[in-house]
């Protein structure tokens, strides 16, 4: 179970979508402190009572509950409206008016929920922290109702979708391809740049720490987190350096047996490889995240073997 939530103004557009599918496709399961049903009646309750808060520009909460397609049979409409009024009660949206809406027009079972941001007592109803907050508690009530955990972008049907949805889940797939070979952060941004996607990195301050990424395509920009969580820099970083130990493991699987050492020789010839690794030029993106690690391995290693 997963939740869309989409900020707007327009009542009468969000019902008219939701009530307007061709006949079967869509079933008004359940009105929570609505007189009426009927499509005008009902818009005309939600736009008054947002009305007694008229500086609040996007009273609308148009909310979308998506379920995984394997558990079809076990969602009927009694289940939906409860798993649907156990979101609102929990999202702070029980004492205010909603509209919960079944759409039967794809695969995956979906629910489509109008609810006025403001509430029965004339108050508006916080939204602070509201997309944390709806992923926990989907969370919640998946496990609560013995749902499957939903498959994420790869279960997404990508001709459905325009504009920015569209070049997300683009950058989304590149960067899940480019990361099934990439051994380190150069090879991930070629071949990223193969796909027509810049990449960016986020710098703390004037400093080379490295706190995010940005993608763009296209003319939009859009950072790692906001592609999806696992994108964010830092689980990326962390999927490269698995690639690169296992390449590392690879080879010395592959390199043949040396019985013996001269340790002053070694020493010497990791002194100047270090060396080397200074005097490289920095890239034109101004951080090289495989470069500073391949530097304090060399000096941890370095320092080991004075050590012995």
């Amino acid at each position: 179970m997963i939740a869309k939530i989409i900020k707007g103004a327009d009542f009468e557009g969000v019902i008219n979508y939701m009530l307007s599918k061709q006949e079967g496709k869509a079933m008004v399961l359940a009105s929570n402190n609505i007189g009426f049903t009927d499509q005008n009646l009902c818009v005309h309750e939600f736009v008054l009572q947002a009305s007694m808060r008229p500086n609040v520009q996007k009273p609308v909460c148009h909310t979308i509950l998506s379920f995984s397609a394997n558990n079809a049979n076990q969602l009927t409409d009694d289940v939906m409206i409860k798993i649907a009024n156990e979101y609102l009660e929990k999202m702070g949206y029980g004492d205010t008016q909603s509209l919960i809406v079944r759409h039967s027009d794809r695969q995956h079972p979906h629910l489509h929920i109008c609810i006025n941001r403001i509430g029965n007592d004339g108050k508006t109803i916080s939204d602070c922290n509201e997309k944390y907050r709806s992923t926990k508690i989907c969370r919640e009530l998946t496990e609560r109702y013995g749902l499957t955990l939903g498959e994420g972008k790869k279960a997404v049907n990508r001709h459905r979708l325009r504009g920015e949805d569209k070049l997300r889940y683009e950058i989304f797939d590149a960067i899940k391809t480019a990361l099934l070979h990439s051994k380190n952060w150069k090879d991930f941004v070629a071949d990223l740049e193969r796909q027509g996607i810049a990449t960016r990195f986020k710098t703390k301050g004037n400093t080379d720490v490295v706190q995010g990424i940005i993608f763009k395509k296209n003319g939009c920009s859009f950072s790692g987190s906001k592609i999806d969580r696992s994108c964010s820099f830092s689980r990326l970083n962390a999927e490269i350096e698995r690639n690169s130990h296992k390449q590392e493991q690879i080879h010395l699987q592959n390199e043949p047996m040396v019985h013996s050492v001269d340790e002053s020789n070694f020493i010497t010839d990791l002194s100047e490889a270090i060396s080397e690794v200074f005097s490289m030029p920095t890239p034109s993106n101004g951080v090289d995240v495989d470069e500073l690690r391949f530097q304090k391995k060399l000096r941890n290693r370095a320092n080991r073997k004075r050590r012995i």
